[in-house]
């Protein structure tokens, strides 16, 4: 049955020329049986064929088929034929044009018009051949013959205005699958820019502690063998440390694989700072580690920021502070945010120079520090302090801005 009737839908003016054809054979019976009604058969035979057409072609061009109804019903009070069998075509143009959507609202209206006047005019031309009724008789009949017309134009008005609103339903869904998608992938890229600005602090902090570990392997391989392991030993541990967060920071980008333990990257926080100070002065930049104020539970967004902030800043020293720099990092626990300021004493460099990413411009620099704390309301600023070196002070708020 549902083979059937998707072939049915498939095929709509197949379907009703069959329906045509049936109405003609009966048309044409109709005619043949009434001719002692008076009926002008040449007349009722052309008629006979325009209504079969009209239900024929009634969803392929409703308006030109209702202006040929209008017409052969006009046609049928001149020439003084009657209601024949064929006449059931005007209930069908009658819905027809009522409830298809692209038919024109006037055309509606017309079909209306003719349903209500229609019925009445016929009773008023063919009131000789029923002398025999009265007046109230004769308006009992053409009002029986009115209310079809006008339920088969309400039923398909129905029809039009369901239609409209499950169109509507369907266009409404179709945007909101659109409006998910965009979001989806605007979540995906706000993911990636993030992993970018992960893969950034990670690369940068431990090749420059393996550069920097490296270059002082190379100075000292003769003079002093132990300290040339102590260094390789820490390349290899800060090499083995960047590929795994690194092997983490990527799997994000896999679909449909997750690393052991249900998470994606690594989340440091103020609680790392410790071990990171310990890599950095093993690195061989002495530095200054204080917290000032009651320790407490930060949101993860916060201590993941003040982790990278401190992480960036203390490998732009390596970077361009010099010889024999040092650098000192405090951490202020307050009522509402938490302080941040590194500063260091080298020959620091110009502010442009940070922002473009470094010697080589290809990083992030301060500009991936700003989007950090931007993220979490906070406020940065970083330039060369007074008598030398640089400076780096952030301000992340604690609870939400309002």
């Amino acid at each position: 049955m549902q083979r059937l009737y998707d072939f049915l839908r498939r095929h709509p003016t197949g379907v009703d020329t069959f329906w045509a054809v049936l109405l003609l054979g009966f048309g044409s019976l109709w005619v043949a049986v009434d001719a002692e009604g008076g009926i002008n058969r040449i007349f009722a035979a052309i008629f006979t064929v325009g209504l079969c057409l009209v239900v024929a072609l009634r969803r392929k061009l409703p308006v030109p088929m209702l202006l040929l109804t209008a017409a052969i019903g006009i046609g049928q009070l001149i020439c003084g034929i009657p209601t024949m069998a064929a006449d059931f075509a005007m209930f069908v143009i009658t819905y027809t044009v009522a409830s298809a959507p692209a038919v024109p609202r006037w055309a509606s209206r017309c079909a209306l018009a003719g349903a209500l006047f229609g019925p009445a005019l016929s009773a008023l031309r063919f009131s000789d051949a029923f002398g025999s009724r009265t007046i109230s008789q004769n308006v009992f009949f053409t009002v029986l013959l009115t209310v079809p017309f006008v339920l088969a134009w309400v039923l398909g008005d129905s029809m039009r205005t369901r239609r409209a609103y499950w169109a509507q339903l369907e266009e409404r869904a179709a945007r909101l699958e659109k409006e998910r998608e965009t979001q989806s992938r605007i979540a995906v890229a706000a993911e990636r820019a993030r992993i970018a600005r992960e893969l950034h602090d990670v690369v940068a902090h431990n090749v420059s502690v393996m550069v920097v570990q490296a270059d002082g392997a190379a100075y000292v391989l003769d003079a002093a063998p132990e300290q040339t392991r102590q260094a390789l030993e820490t390349i290899s541990g800060t090499g083995r440390q960047a590929l795994a967060e690194m092997r983490r920071l990527l799997g994000v980008l896999r679909t449909g694989e997750q690393p052991e333990g249900g998470e994606y990257v690594p989340q440091p926080g103020v609680d790392q700072l410790g071990d990171l100070m310990e890599q950095v002065r093993g690195a061989g930049l002495p530095v200054d580690f204080q917290v000032e104020g009651e320790p407490r539970e930060l949101p993860s967004s916060v201590e993941l920021t003040a982790y990278r902030i401190v992480q960036e800043a203390l490998t732009n020293t390596r970077k361009h502070g010099g010889p024999a720099v040092g650098a000192t990092v405090r951490l202020s626990y307050q009522d509402d945010d938490l302080d941040l300021l590194i500063e260091d004493d080298g020959r620091g460099a110009q502010r442009e120079l940070y922002e473009e990413g470094g010697a080589d411009g290809l990083g992030h620099g301060l500009i991936g520090m700003r989007e950090r704390v931007g993220m979490v309301g906070g406020t940065l600023a970083a330039g060369p302090r007074p008598g030398g070196g640089f400076r780096v002070s952030a301000v992340l708020p604690l609870k939400p801005a309002r």
